[in-house]
């Protein structure tokens, strides 16, 4: 599940300002309407990661991402909570008792907090695909990433993001997968290993 606000025109992606009870509701009813089409097909939600704004505001703001949490165990206890490595969401997943899968970005530049860069900001994104798949691989293996300004910070993976509204995304997931596998990077379900 990916819930976020809603905001149809700015796709998610413009901060709003709610309160945590809106956000909890927001999330309740996004589970719900996935639930519906995941019952008509015997299938289960396995993991839900917050879209957008919502995503990159709970991963600093700890009430936000605790009005979120508590609305997916208060769902289905069992869900997966998929959220930036070394964020409050995290942090808020696993007070809140939540199995929780630290996730970073193959395409997207870091902040010096582990926070990732603005998408107005210049270099938010890396087109570079042999950089990423690098960086990927580091962040894998030494649980290390470097930010936009230089500074080497620390990150942990469960998970790797990869937008899939890139022309090339599919070609890209592909050669990330080929990479980790030639490094001895066993690639996993997520339920298998969080």
């Amino acid at each position: 599940a990916h819930p976020g606000f809603l905001d149809l025109m700015g796709f998610g992606r413009r901060n709003m300002d709610i309160s945590t009870e809106e956000a909890k509701a927001y999330v309740k009813y996004q589970l719900g309407a996935l639930y519906a089409f995941c019952k008509g097909e015997n299938m289960e939600i396995q993991h839900v990661k917050p879209h957008g704004a919502l995503y990159n505001m709970a991963g600093k703001n700890y009430d936000l991402a605790k009005a979120i949490c508590e609305a997916i165990y208060e769902f289905d206890k069992n869900i997966i909570l998929l959220g930036l490595s070394g964020s409050q969401l995290i942090k808020a997943g696993e007070d809140t008792g939540l199995r929780v899968a630290r996730e970073v970005f193959a395409d997207r530049a870091y902040e010096d907090d582990g926070s990732l860069r603005a998408r107005s900001k210049e270099g938010a994104v890396i087109t570079d695909e042999n950089i990423a798949i690098d960086r990927v691989v580091k962040m894998v293996k030494e649980n290390k990433v470097t930010s936009y300004s230089g500074k080497e910070i620390e990150i942990y993976a469960d998970s790797i993001c990869v937008h899939g509204d890139g022309v090339k995304a599919l070609e890209f997931v592909k050669k990330i997968r080929e990479r980790l596998i030639s490094e001895g990077i066993e690639i996993l379900p997520l339920k298998e290993i969080v």
